[in-house]
């Protein structure tokens, strides 16, 4: 059953929003440089509970445009079986289906309230 399991937190002072969610939640973050785009750094890291059971990973990046919101991403085996069963249900394709280097491949909609979410695709 696809489930969430990454999300991501944009941000317009990626240092501050680091130092935030720290200070907050003992979150620490490691830089991740796409190699095919080096403008768009990217800080992963791992959500754990007061018992260190791992949780969901994150990601923070710069904020792209001011509307840019915190984004779920739920795990799929394809994108592509996705797209037209998120169509008919009334959803709307913001960023169609984009590689990750050496990672799998994501895509962002928006549902028919309005909010957005992304869909992640384990490269095999």
């Amino acid at each position: 059953m696809p489930t969430i399991n990454h999300f991501e937190i944009p941000s317009d002072d990626v240092e501050r929003a680091q130092k935030f969610f720290g200070d907050v939640f003992g979150w620490t973050m490691q830089k991740w440089t796409n190699p095919e785009n080096s403008q768009k750094d990217y800080w992963m890291f791992e959500t754990t509970d007061e018992n260190g059971n791992k949780g969901l990973s994150g990601g923070m990046m710069k904020r792209q445009v001011p509307e840019h919101a915190m984004t779920n991403y739920v795990t799929v085996p394809s994108i592509d079986d996705y797209i037209p069963k998120i169509e008919q249900a009334g959803g709307k394709i913001m960023i169609q289906k984009t590689e990750i280097p050496d990672m799998g491949f994501f895509a962002i909609f928006i549902d028919t309230e309005n909010n957005q979410f992304g869909l992640f695709e384990v490269k095999k």
